[in-house]
């Protein structure tokens, strides 16, 4: 018999398992998040909440002190200058809870990666219509 999993399956019951302080920078990073890339898809991958959309978008979790957005590296070098004072690794920005949402921010980074997915899978669909010649 398997034993029930408690990792959430949606990103409703993610946002829910977090402590009360934390939600409101879930719920604001997933309304950015769907406002910008629409028509993408919410699933929950390696625990996390994500976004697919031609392919994985971007995936989002809370920490003790912090919220990650886990962007990929395109990300962390177009965006090298904007993300200075944030705590950054290959493709993960760090987000501290005692400081506001940068909204702005993060708006620009998830209509950047809409139009690098939207561009990879234009470049995908060409390459197979001229495999097909």
């Amino acid at each position: 018999m398997k034993a029930k999993s408690n990792r959430p399956t949606t990103i409703d019951e993610y946002i829910a398992d977090q402590p009360a302080s934390v939600r409101p920078f879930m719920e604001k990073l997933r309304q950015i998040v769907n406002k910008n890339a629409p028509g993408a898809e919410e699933v929950i991958s390696y625990g996390m909440p994500a976004y697919k959309l031609h392919g994985m978008l971007l995936y989002f979790a809370a920490f003790t002190n912090h919220y990650s957005l886990f962007a990929f590296p395109s990300v962390i070098i177009a965006f090298k200058d904007k993300l200075k004072g944030y705590a950054l690794s290959k493709g993960t920005i760090k987000f501290p809870f005692g400081k506001p949402l940068p909204t702005r921010l993060i708006t620009e980074i998830v209509k950047f990666k809409v139009q690098e997915n939207l561009h990879k899978h234009s470049f995908k669909e060409l390459a197979k219509t001229k495999k097909k010649k």
